[in-house]
């Protein structure tokens, strides 16, 4: 068997989602884990959940979300196109990530029309704003 599959075909949720490359970092993944953004087959999990080959996961990060089907395992971090062979992504998933990339590239910057650092006048006003 390959070197970087698992050989009982079972994987912590945290340690797979930052080898399939959705968290920079496992504590990052473990956070997301904890903070209910990860679920597994429509139920919540913790970190230590055991993953299996053929689990759905709905994974939000940030205002996308993916939902995924697990195909294999894998002991390490490797390059994105390696990692893209562990999950299979839903088309409907896809379609509303790729919708909602589209409707933000659409939207003007929010700094656009900005110039500048803000005046004494607009610093007051922000600070009145944001009660800082």
């Amino acid at each position: 068997m390959d070197d970087n599959k698992l050989q009982d075909e079972r994987q912590r949720i945290d340690k797979w989602l930052w080898a399939a490359r959705f968290f920079k970092t496992r504590g990052l993944a473990a956070k997301a884990v904890d903070g209910g953004r990860v679920r597994v087959n429509g139920e919540g999990a913790k970190p230590s959940r055991i993953l299996k080959i053929g689990d759905e996961l709905s994974v939000r990060v940030g205002e996308y979300e993916w939902v995924v089907e697990v195909k294999t395992l894998s002991r390490q971090r490797g390059p994105a196109a390696q990692a893209a062979l562990l999950y299979a992504e839903r088309e409907d998933s896809r379609a509303r990530r790729e919708a909602a990339q589209a409707q933000r590239k659409a939207q003007p910057h929010p700094a656009a029309g900005v110039k500048g650092r803000p005046t004494k006048r607009n610093r007051r006003l922000i600070h009145r704003f944001t009660d800082t």
